[in-house]
């Protein structure tokens, strides 16, 4: 059960909670409670840091793509060079219709 605020005391919306015993203390002596202000805000920082993430991200993509590109150019490259004409003279051959 919430009990009614004590006489002489005015009680806004985010007044903080006064113990017992120290309003006992009191005993009807006005008294100041302060709270410490927060912390200035850094508006600025959160944007910077979603947008780094996303520029980084994709850089790594890029260079994803790229060596996948690479690799992909190599293998044609060590297969094309494996196999040599006399390979593709009989694949062509081998290819056709009679």
């Amino acid at each position: 059960m919430r009990q009614p605020p004590p006489p002489d005391v005015t009680v806004g919306g985010i007044a903080p909670h006064i113990p017992a015993d120290l309003y006992r203390q009191a005993s009807g002596q006005p008294f100041v409670i302060v709270q410490a202000a927060p912390p200035p805000a850094r508006p600025w920082v959160r944007p910077v840091a979603i947008g780094l993430a996303i520029a980084i991200g994709l850089m790594g993509l890029g260079a994803a793509a790229l060596a996948l590109f690479e690799f992909a150019i190599r293998t044609a490259a060590v297969i094309g060079s494996l196999t040599g004409p006399l390979g593709i003279g009989l694949t062509l051959k081998l290819a056709t219709r009679k």
